[in-house]
């Protein structure tokens, strides 16, 4: 019986397949929340980063998605931020509206204009809010 020999795995390649993995499912969950958020493609593009346009729509589409640790960082905290809402609210729509409501906390914007402010630590003090929020329901 003949042997069919495979080709070598490229050690490169096949350590980057778990992370290419992980940040696919990354993205496919910020976008999953953007939607639920009915954030436009501006306002993504800003929490996510403001990478370049075709970064970002390459992103969109699933494609190039060896992302930046900081991207990685500011989807953690969309994630964080999101999974605090659904604990706090238990109503998924009221949950996903919070982020388009005006609060005086974030000097009237609403948190989803505070976390597109562009810096990482706007996401932080979303974050931060509806965690200390949330600290009932912990």
């Amino acid at each position: 019986m003949a042997q069919i020999n495979e080709p070598a795995a490229d050690s490169h390649n096949s350590a980057a397949s778990p992370e290419v993995g992980r940040h696919t499912l990354a993205l496919e969950g910020f976008f999953s929340i953007m939607s639920h958020w009915e954030a436009d493609n501006e306002t993504a593009r800003s929490i996510i980063g403001a990478p370049p346009e075709r970064t970002f729509f390459q992103w969109k589409k699933g494609r190039g998605l060896r992302l930046p640790e900081d991207t990685l960082r500011r989807i953690g905290y969309v994630a964080g931020i999101w999974k605090a809402l659904q604990i706090v609210y238990s109503n998924p729509d009221q949950a996903d509206s919070w982020v388009n409501r005006p609060n005086t906390f974030f000097g009237g914007q609403t948190p989803l204009q505070r976390m597109a402010a562009g810096d990482v630590t706007d996401l932080a003090a979303v974050r931060a809010y509806i965690d200390a929020a949330r600290g009932a329901w912990s």
